[in-house]
C-alpha cells in the first residue's frame, strides 16, 4: 500500500449535528477565537480539502488569514498558504469561485473519470484536475497528494466528505468544535450521513482532549495510532 498524508478532519456543528441551516444564509457556529485557531492548524498543513458543494454553497477562500503564520510559513521555504483541494463528480464547478481565484497557492481538482475532459475544459486554466476514478477514490486522492509532496492533509467538510474519509478509515484525527444551540431542521446538512464506520458502540474513539473555547467546545478525537506520533513530533 502506497504512502498517505496525515489526515485531520476538522468540523463545526450545532448541539444536534448539523453543519448549516435549511437556508442559503451562512450559518457562523464558531467564533473569533475558534477561527484564529482553525487558521492556526491551516498553517500547520500541506493541504486542505472540501467537497464540490463546500466550494459551490460557501464559496470559502481556504487561505491562512494572518500575516504572521503565513511570514512563518515563507521562512520554513513552503508558500504561504496551503494547496487547495476538492473532489468532484459532476464538475459543476465555477472557475470563478474564491476558491480558485483566492491566493497564489496550488489548486488540485479530482474529478470522476467520466468527467475529467469536461473538468480539464473549464478548469484547466486555474486548477490541476486530475482523475480521481469512478467513483472517485478518497485513498488514491491521499496517496497522489502524498507523491504531491503532501505530508498533512486538512479536511473541511462537507458532511459527505467527512462521512467517506471516516467510512474510509483513512482520518487520523477529529477536531469537533459544538456549538451553543440547535439547529432543529432536518433539511440541514448533517456532520456526517449514513455508513459504516469503523468507530461503533463495541469501538469507541479515543478523545485525546477537551478544550473551552469561549461559548464552544473543541473536542479532539485521536482516530489511528498515527495521532500519538504526530503529537510528539509538534
Amino acid at each position: 500500500m502506497r504512502e498517505r498524508p496525515y489526515v485531520l478532519l476538522s468540523c463545526s456543528m450545532s448541539i444536534d449535528g448539523y453543519l448549516d441551516g435549511a437556508t442559503d444564509e451562512r450559518l457562523l457556529l464558531s467564533n473569533a477565537a475558534d477561527f484564529d485557531r482553525v487558521d492556526a492548524v491551516r498553517a500547520s498543513c500541506d493541504a486542505i480539502l472540501v467537497g464540490a458543494r463546500t466550494v459551490r454553497r460557501d464559496n470559502p477562500r481556504l487561505m491562512v488569514r494572518t500575516q504572521s503564520r503565513r511570514d512563518a510559513r515563507t521562512a520554513r521555504g513552503v508558500p504561504e498558504c496551503p494547496i487547495k483541494v476538492t473532489v468532484t463528480e459532476k464538475a459543476k464547478l465555477d472557475p470563478g469561485a474564491a476558491f480558485f481565484t483566492a491566493g497564489d497557492a496550488e489548486k488540485i481538482v479530482y474529478c470522476a473519470s467520466p468527467r475529467v475532459e469536461h473538468a480539464r475544459a473549464l478548469l484547466g486554466d486555474v486548477a490541476t484536475v486530475v482523475d480521481g476514478g469512478l467513483p472517485v477514490d478518497l485513498r488514491q486522492v491521499t496517496e497522489d497528494l502524498y507523491e504531491r509532496g503532501v505530508e498533512r492533509l486538512m479536511v473541511e467538510g462537507g458532511g459527505t466528505i467527512h462521512t467517506q474519509f471516516l467510512t474510509a478509515d483513512l482520518a487520523d484525527e477529529l477536531h469537533l468544535v459544538v456549538a451553543p444551540f440547535f439547529v432543529g431542521d432536518s433539511r440541514a446538512s448533517r456532520f456526517v450521513n449514513d455508513g459504516d464506520f469503523p468507530f461503533h458502540p463495541g469501538r469507541r474513539a479515543k478523545l485525546a482532549d477537551v478544550q473551552q473555547i469561549g461559548d464552544v467546545v473543541l473536542l479532539r478525537y485521536a482516530l489511528s495510532p498515527r495521532f500519538d506520533s504526530a503529537e510528539q513530533g509538534r
